[in-house]
């Protein structure tokens, strides 16, 4: 059977505090007070109904955190009573304070001004109406004292208890953002390697398909170009696997990834020269004084040049030509590719996965991308990089 750990605590203090209370009761004998100087004229000695009326203003302690303030109003009813039956001189007793704190600590502030305001009317009524003991304006002024800095004490309590939750409250937030943030951040990045494998695996398998037919159509007639084709597919095939080791590398969790340098505009004449020995003329002019670039921009503008080229080698048909046109300006990096479409249909129409993810590069560093077919025929695919700074 489970038990209420709050009830029970709250249960045994109203024990203690009854038996201090009862203690209290006792002492305050007439004969002891007339020991201390101070006059008994009407003052009640302990007995049986008192200690039943102390005890009984005890009990509400016992759901002081459940029902705050109608447990203090509970026990300043008997406290009340007590003084008014001339047992003692008006001065709360221990239950009441500890009730008056529990309202001020765990209620808002206008029933906890609610409680000081009873907690006080009950000392004023007590005040009035009790034996007549020498109580100077200075002992009031001091009983007042006490019973507003148990309240405050309580108010400070429940400021400090609020002041935690809100903290915990932030860090419950700031921990539920940084979760979203870690989320967006992989699936930027699950894009990002995705964009970066499908420009490779597309690129490199293209150039492939087209070395295996011509190899396929000069097997029977002259090997040694066969040769030289299955050599060329080959080393596409290599250069694949390097390319998406290096990529996929990152997704590694028990080893470190063997990350090699992300290829650039220095490496379009590499580039280039791959075309060429799959079967596509390529041309690559290159306009303005070359200049470093920053790594994002660089490797977009090599994926650019690749799947426009990739594009060209798929759609623009047999006997068709590339150029690449990297034009260097102060603050722009303009690139281009077209082909004459020959062989292609008219108008030649190209979609895919890898002009979208262009488009995605392209947004993503501020530049401005345009596709489509050219005027006289062909294809173009451009886009020019804002650069800052001279960068």
């Amino acid at each position: 059977m489970r038990i209420d750990r709050t009830r029970l605590h709250d249960t045994v203090l109203a024990g203690v505090v009854a038996v201090a209370s009862v203690v209290l009761f006792v002492l305050y004998d007439p004969g002891h007070l007339a020991a201390g100087g101070l006059p008994v004229e009407g003052v009640r000695p302990p007995d049986v109904v008192g200690a039943a009326l102390v005890v009984l203003a005890c009990v509400p302690v016992a759901a002081r955190r459940r029902w705050p303030l109608a447990a203090l109003c509970a026990g300043l009813a008997p406290e009340a009573v007590l003084t008014a039956a001339g047992y003692g001189s008006g001065v709360p007793g221990l239950a009441g304070m500890v009730l008056l704190y529990s309202v001020a600590s765990h209620r808002g502030l206008a029933m906890a001004l609610g409680g000081l305001a009873a907690a006080l009317a009950a000392y004023a009524f007590g005040a009035a109406t009790g034996p007549a003991l020498a109580a100077s304006f200075t002992d009031h002024v001091m009983v007042v004292v006490v019973l507003v800095a148990v309240w405050g004490a309580g108010r400070s309590l429940r400021l400090r208890r609020a002041y935690l939750e809100e903290l915990k409250d932030r860090a419950a937030r700031l921990e539920r953002a940084h979760a979203a943030d870690t989320r967006a951040a992989r699936a930027e990045e699950r894009s990002r390697i995705a964009r970066e494998l499908h420009d490779v695996v597309a690129h490199h398998v293209s150039v492939m398909i087209v070395q295996a037919a011509a190899a396929r159509r000069v097997l029977a007639t002259d090997q040694e170009l066969a040769g030289e084709a299955l050599s060329a597919i080959e080393q596409t095939g290599r250069m694949a696997m390097a390319e998406m080791r290096n990529i996929v590398g990152v997704l590694r969790t028990d080893a470190r990834a063997e990350l090699g340098p992300q290829p650039g505009v220095q490496d379009l004449p590499a580039l280039v020269e791959q075309m060429r020995e799959a079967g596509l003329p390529t041309r690559l002019l290159v306009e303005g004084e070359p200049r470093p670039l920053p790594a994002g921009v660089d490797l977009a503008a090599y994926r650019l040049v690749q799947e426009g080229l990739t594009n060209a080698l798929r759609h623009a048909g047999a006997g068709a030509e590339a150029v690449v046109t990297v034009r260097h300006k102060p603050r722009e990096l303009d690139v281009r590719v077209e082909d004459d479409g020959k062989g292609a249909p008219d108008p030649p129409m190209r979609s895919g996965h890898g002009l979208v993810g262009i488009r995605e590069r392209v947004a993503l560093y501020g530049g401005i991308l345009s596709i489509g077919p050219l005027p006289g025929g062909g294809f173009e695919v451009r886009a020019r990089f804002p650069l800052e700074d001279g960068q």
